[in-house]
């Protein structure tokens, strides 16, 4: 029976959380970048300070889909003493990001995790409520809950930040699904009891309520825990790359989760996604003979093949 793996239920556009591929992308584009937001990038203290003596303009705009601002490059990268060197220079805390990342420096400094980074800016004016950009962004609190980073989402619930806020259209989650979807045990328990809203719909391209998304990586643990909350196991999935939580678990062949969705009343017979799959049309596309296999003994109805895939996994 396939476990859990976590946090690989979208994909991300490049962040910490993928050195390589955020290499590989700043390589393609180093072109693009200015010197002063190369040098932020590599952590080259010397030549920060070089080029801000010579005039360089330390709020130069991010270009490419995947830019970034001298502070924000600095903060995606951990450099905390260029981070403080720029924001003296006058840097714009609250520039937005690149085409496609548009991530603010305190959204890139949450997914690092470094809590003095995150403390300095927020200090210095940054906007702890910052929407998530349409193209697979997170607000702070999304991107702290994704990486695990408890210390800074309690900061962040101390600021202000909302714990509700609205997810970005594409690949969004909201602080809840993106702590449910990396199985953060300990962020979903804080989430809950600060008042998370475990049933907010899921963004209309490739979104997960929090439940399809613990279910779709398989985390018993974290499934039962928005049972509990009251999540809705029947919720729809998102219209385009989606679908509900028995479908994605069926999809990943988490079979423990399949059986207790059954439990507490998922429908194996709704449908969901492109023209409507059934879960048992969803675990064959996707090979999953032992679900397929429960869910037929379990009475589902219509074929077990053919159909779209639902999940981009």
């Amino acid at each position: 029976m396939p476990s859990a793996v976590c946090c690989q239920l979208v994909s991300v556009p490049p962040t910490q959380a993928n050195f390589s591929d955020q290499d590989e992308e700043l390589n393609e584009e180093d072109e693009c970048w200015t010197d002063l937001q190369l040098a932020a990038k590599d952590g080259d203290l010397t030549k920060v300070e070089s080029l801000l003596a010579a005039g360089a303009d330390v709020n130069a705009a991010p270009t490419g889909y995947y830019g970034n601002t001298a502070l924000q490059a600095a903060c995606l990268f951990g450099h905390d003493t260029i981070v403080r060197k720029l924001v003296e220079a006058d840097a714009d805390i609250n520039a937005p990001g690149g085409n496609n990342g548009v991530r603010s420096a305190l959204q890139q400094a949450c997914v690092v995790g470094n809590k003095s980074t995150v403390e300095f800016l927020i200090e210095n004016g940054a906007d702890v409520n910052a929407p998530a950009g349409r193209y697979y962004g997170r607000t702070a609190l999304q991107a702290a809950t994704e990486a695990g980073h408890l210390e800074i989402v309690q900061a962040l619930l101390e600021k202000g930040a909302d714990i509700n806020a609205r997810p970005a259209g594409t690949a969004g989650l909201t602080a809840l699904g993106a702590a449910a979807a990396c199985c953060h045990t300990k962020i979903v328990e804080l989430l809950l009891e600060q008042g998370a809203d475990v049933n907010v719909p899921p963004s209309r391209h490739k979104g997960l309520t929090a439940l399809q998304a613990a279910a779709l990586n398989g985390s018993l643990e974290v499934v039962d825990m928005l049972i509990k909350a009251s999540a809705d196991v029947n919720a729809p999935g998102s219209s385009f790359k989606g679908g509900r939580a028995l479908h994605a678990a069926s999809a990943k062949g988490h079979v423990k989760v399949v059986e207790r969705l059954l439990e507490v009343g998922a429908d194996m017979n709704s449908t969901s996604g492109w023209g409507g799959k059934t879960a048992i049309q969803t675990a064959a596309i996707y090979g999953q003979d032992e679900v397929v296999e429960l869910l037929w003994k379990r009475g589902a109805q219509g074929p077990a093949t053919g159909g779209t895939i639902l999940f981009d996994i």
